[in-house]
């Protein structure tokens, strides 16, 4: 039995969770929940054990210095809790770490555990892939589900993925089999571009999460930020002829799959939004301009200095689908750990 002490009864709570590592291309996931977290203070109310879910050589622990005291930072899931006022007050139960090297199951049954005594009535996972989508239009953001009467309800696209998977897929699938109602958002990362951060990726699953869960959620710098990321790689790219000229391509593609769209629910979803951030109120975040200076500092791969986004294939791949296994070329190594295209 979890024991959730000094945790007060929440108000119709969602649980929102995301994981680094293989599911969270550009850390663009793990960022989104990081800034709710920020942004409206959360309290972290419990931790799972390191010891019984990360391998310590693929996620190694930090030491850092506390006033002349050397202490250690695990790496591990941590769960916080925040509180949304205004005049209907909801929770969120945020969820952030590291994808688990082991004991997958046993993981998400802990996440379950805190679910169910928490009250939590929708758990919606946030992921990223690299995709073959320009920098220069809207990042695609899908919502998932394996729930035939939730994709039908809020307007999801029910899975038929099969093939390897990541931690979010799992936990999806294990929240299905426990009657708990679970989606996952998924933001697609220009594949040429994959660097973290990227704040562009970042709000439009911040954005997609709003529209879901209908909540306004404080933006501060993001959309800013998320301007000068651009701004910075189409510097850079117009510095490169082959990647300027992908890039046209892959504006044209886009285009044209999306040309049916453009005058249907999309301009309607953005209207909407425009008119609740235009009224104000609680949990409202239109975000302070910023001068945008360090916009270039987004593109450089730090593991080899490269300043400039690399060249592009020499053939192009398909379209990227939630939950392909990623080819080697498009996985980040970090310490280890895979980060890349992802699952549903």
């Amino acid at each position: 039995m979890i024991e959730l002490e000094g945790v007060p009864e929440l108000i119709d709570p969602v649980m929102v969770a995301a994981f680094e590592g293989w599911n969270d291309a550009g850390d663009a996931a793990s960022t989104a929940v990081a800034h709710l977290d920020r942004e409206w203070k959360g309290e972290v109310f419990a931790a799972l054990d390191a010891e019984d879910y990360y391998d310590f050589q693929v996620n190694r622990p930090t030491v850092w210095l506390d006033s002349g005291v050397r202490k250690i930072t695990w790496p591990t899931t941590r769960l916080s809790v925040v509180r949304i006022g205004g005049d209907k007050p909801r929770d969120l139960v945020l969820v952030r770490g590291i994808e688990p090297s082991m004991r997958w199951r046993s993981f998400c049954n802990e996440i379950l555990g805190f679910a169910h005594e928490l009250g939590v009535e929708m758990v919606v996972i946030l992921g990223a892939l690299l995709g073959d989508t320009p920098h220069t239009r809207p990042v695609p953001v899908s919502g998932i589900t394996s729930d035939p009467e939730l994709a039908r309800t809020m307007d999801l696209e029910e899975t038929r993925y099969e093939g390897p998977t990541g931690i979010v897929g799992i936990l999806q699938e294990a929240c299905t089999h426990a009657g708990v109602p679970a989606v996952s958002l998924w933001a697609a990362v220009p594949h040429y571009v994959s660097q973290p951060p990227n704040p562009k990726a970042t709000l439009a699953l911040l954005n997609r999460l709003e529209d879901l869960i209908d909540l306004r959620i404080p933006l501060g710098e993001l959309p800013e930020d998320a301007r000068a990321w651009q701004l910075g790689v189409d510097q850079l790219a117009a510095e490169d002829s082959e990647v300027a000229e992908y890039v046209q391509t892959l504006e044209e593609a886009r285009d044209t799959a999306e040309l049916p769209e453009a005058s249907g629910e999309a301009i309607a979803r953005e209207f909407e939004r425009y008119l609740r951030r235009r009224d104000g109120g609680p949990g409202s975040g239109s975000g302070h301009a910023t001068d945008g200076g360090e916009g270039s500092s987004y593109l450089r791969d730090t593991s080899s200095g490269r300043t400039r986004p690399p060249a592009p294939p020499r053939s192009e791949p398909g379209p990227a689908e939630p939950g392909a296994e990623p080819p080697e070329a498009d996985r980040e190594d970090d310490g280890g750990e895979a980060t890349g295209s992802s699952e549903d």
